[in-house]
């Protein structure tokens, strides 16, 4: 149920803010709104203001929206009320009217993200585990444990990373934009930090997912090897393991954290699938002990990893991100940046066949992550809020004739030629618009079915 409501209210919510802009720069530039509707089909609520002509609707299905103004192209205008049609309007009003929307999804998604940067969100701090074994973080001199102060990408001079989080997305910035990445690391915080240069230009990344954070090797923040909750039907309680256990050593081999123990856990069993038996040296109680631990095969892509059943490493230290007023702002403004410019490469890359089409999601995507994000807490929801904002307030900036930005493209060829799209043209443009998004909307369907079943 959560995960419905979370989503009804997410769509809800961008819907009425994208056609808010609409209507609020239409009245504004002095044309009349006959309808504001929130979605399609067979309207459950409609009213009117005294004070407007406009008639506000909410219809059964909340999957898009529409603002209808005066226009003489959709039917005949009164002559005493010419001046409020929408055609009629100069073509500085008409273009600022179309663009309003895409707009106001953007400044919702600043508002969004400065509302979290000053209420403060908790992260792990950016300590980093241990690094995945022949990984870029390992070549590169990395083995777990280190503090990342500062990082830079490109010719970018260093700046501070607060979080692991921050990290995180640092990397995955400059992986897509083909950059290495220059990272000051110390053994602890506030101690001397050396200069680590990971070479992420060449990985010619086509997907943005955890298979590119197990090239770069920098998968999770440091936790202690520790066993957590433990299944009671695992290879975990077979082998005699319970919650609290730390662990020392597996085969012989020393571990730095828990991400290592996680590595030798997936490890455990070899390329047909059989488990390989190993000895784990533990310390319960302060006591050490020896126990035999087989993992448990499962698949995982076009191979096996071993699984125990268990929770494995503590929980990492968390920090408090939190910004003030002013810089709450300023970091809300480079955040929508940043994700609008990142969306728009990674859109041009699929255009090119560069990116995987994998990356589309549909609303089966959309629904889960609203449910998950929204059981994880407010802040997490307002963050997925500003993500699926930024991504609608871009899509709809796309040159494409169904949407915003086709018409906008319109408009450029009118300011340019002096005249307008001629009618015949329109209605290629616009089938053909249809179909590409009808194909779009198919490719994300799949994609979604995929996940979900996957």
């Amino acid at each position: 149920m959560i995960t419905v409501i979370a989503f009804v209210v997410a769509l809800g919510l961008l819907i009425a803010v994208h056609e808010y802009g609409h209507y609020r720069v239409a009245v504004a530039c002095g044309v009349k709104v006959l309808r504001f509707s929130i979605g399609f089909g067979r309207p459950l609520l409609r009213w009117t203001r005294k004070d407007s002509p406009t008639e506000f609707v909410l219809c059964a299905l909340p999957l898009g929206g529409y603002v209808r103004m005066l226009d003489e192209r959709e039917a005949p205008v009164p002559p005493a009320e010419r001046h409020l049609a929408f055609n009629t309007q100069p073509l500085r009003s008409r273009v600022a009217i179309v663009a309003a929307g895409p707009l106001a999804n953007l400044l919702l998604a600043v508002a969004l993200y400065s509302v979290v940067n000053w209420t403060g969100v908790e992260e792990p701090v950016p300590v980093l585990a241990a690094p995945v074994a022949g990984s870029i973080a390992q070549q590169a001199g990395l083995v777990g444990g280190e503090w990342v102060s500062e990082a830079a990408s490109g010719d970018d001079e260093p700046t501070p990373v607060v979080s692991f989080e921050d990290l995180r997305w640092r990397l995955t910035q400059a992986a897509l934009s083909g950059q290495d990445m220059r990272l000051a690391v110390a053994r602890a915080e506030g101690a001397p930090a050396r200069e680590v240069t990971l070479p992420l230009g060449g990985l010619q990344v086509k997907d943005a997912d955890a298979s590119l954070f197990q090239r770069i090797g920098i998968v999770a923040p440091w936790t202690e090897p520790v066993v957590g909750e433990v299944m009671p039907d695992g290879a975990a309680a077979a082998a005699g393991l319970q919650a609290g256990d730390r662990v020392l050593r597996v085969d012989g081999k020393a571990l730095s954290d828990g991400a290592m123990l996680r590595q030798y856990i997936r490890a455990g069993v070899d390329s047909q699938g059989v488990s390989r038996e190993q000895v784990w040296d533990i310390v319960r109680g302060g006591q050490p002990q020896r126990l035999q631990v087989s993992p448990r095969a499962e698949r995982s892509g076009e191979g096996w990893i071993g699984r125990i059943g268990a929770m494995v490493g503590s929980a990492p230290a968390m920090t408090v991100v939190r910004h003030g007023p002013v810089d709450g702002v300023v970091k809300g403004v480079q955040r929508t940046w940043e994700v609008s410019w990142l969306t728009l490469k990674m859109m041009g890359r699929m255009v090119i066949g560069e990116a995987s089409l994998r990356n589309i999601s549909g609303p089966l995507t959309i629904a889960d992550y609203a449910g998950k994000s929204a059981s994880m807490g407010v802040t997490a929801y307002l963050i997925f809020l500003a993500l699926i904002s930024v991504s609608l307030g871009v899509l709809n900036l796309l040159p494409l004739p169904v949407l915003d930005g086709g018409h906008l493209m319109y408009y450029l060829w009118e300011g340019l030629t002096g005249r307008s799209v001629s009618d015949i043209w329109l209605e290629r443009l616009q089938r053909g618009g249809v179909a590409v998004l009808l194909a779009l909307m198919c490719v994300a369907l799949f994609n979604d079915i995929t996940r979900l079943v996957g």
